[in-house]
């Protein structure tokens, strides 16, 4: 049973930390600050908990992944 309370509360401070990490990054974007790398931060912690964020950071990963071979396409 104390097992399973730990487990819960675990899962709680994950999401309460991804969302917060995400609001912050969201108000990085518009102030000085990292606000791209806090946002995939707190996405990367809500991942672990939800299938929309794992959905989104996969869709990032592939975006990114397209920008970069589009830039060192242009590079050559």
């Amino acid at each position: 049973m104390i097992l399973r309370t730990v487990e819960q509360v675990r899962r709680v401070f994950l999401v309460i930390a991804g969302f917060t990490l995400l609001l912050a990054g969201v108000v990085m974007l518009v102030t000085p600050g990292p606000g791209m790398l806090v946002i995939l931060l707190g996405l990367g912690l809500l991942a672990a908990e939800f299938v929309w964020a794992r959905r989104l950071m996969d869709r990032i990963k592939h975006e990114g992944g397209r920008l970069k071979d589009a830039v060192l396409r242009q590079g050559k």
